[in-house]
């Protein structure tokens, strides 16, 4: 793979939305092998998930001014990692197959707008904040590489910081006990 040229973070970020989007757009129009479209996917939202909650998340805790977007960004990351288990256990012949790919991408149509809002959204307080963007973006774009040589043999299932899920698995109400 070609050498990237030096992103900052938010534009390294900015990318891999539109990269994304681009995907879903070729998802919904493909008639054959939707699955593998499906899971590049799941592959990018993975990877750019977790360099968020990794380094992008953890500079922004603390700097930007309104709190509440770090914490929410974690809650959609979460929803779309439940989808995004399903839609890679599943396979397109089943029911619910490309409604669960259809709502994973309106939601991160709506967790994008939330990122990328003009003047109130998570990249412009991180701008406003004074967050050294180059630094940032070095280290998210190392650390996307690494990944994606990691995930070249399988991708992991995705662990959510805000759900409980496996909890409800065993069919116990979340916070009572047996």
């Amino acid at each position: 793979m070609a050498a990237k040229k030096e992103m900052d973070a938010v534009a390294l970020l900015k990318a891999d939305h539109r990269k994304v989007e681009e995907l879903f757009e070729k998802f919904e129009s493909a008639r054959g092998n939707k699955q593998k479209i499906a899971e590049q996917i799941c592959m990018e939202l993975i990877i750019h998930a977790q360099i968020e909650e990794e380094i992008f998340y953890p500079a922004c805790t603390g700097k930007v001014e309104d709190e509440d977007l770090v914490q929410e960004a974690y809650v959609e990351h979460d929803s779309a990692k439940v989808l995004i288990a399903e839609i890679l256990a599943g396979s397109p012949e089943e029911e619910f197959y490309d409604a669960k790919v259809k709502v994973l991408s309106e939601m991160i149509k709506h967790h994008v707008k939330e990122e990328e809002k003009r003047a109130e959204g998570l990249f412009a307080e991180a701008k406003e904040a004074g967050l050294d963007m180059d630094a940032l973006g070095e280290q998210l774009m190392s650390r996307k590489q690494e990944l994606m040589d990691e995930y070249k043999s399988g991708l992991p299932t995705p662990q959510t910081r805000s759900f409980k899920g496996t909890e409800l698995e065993h069919g116990e109400p979340v916070g009572q006990a047996a």
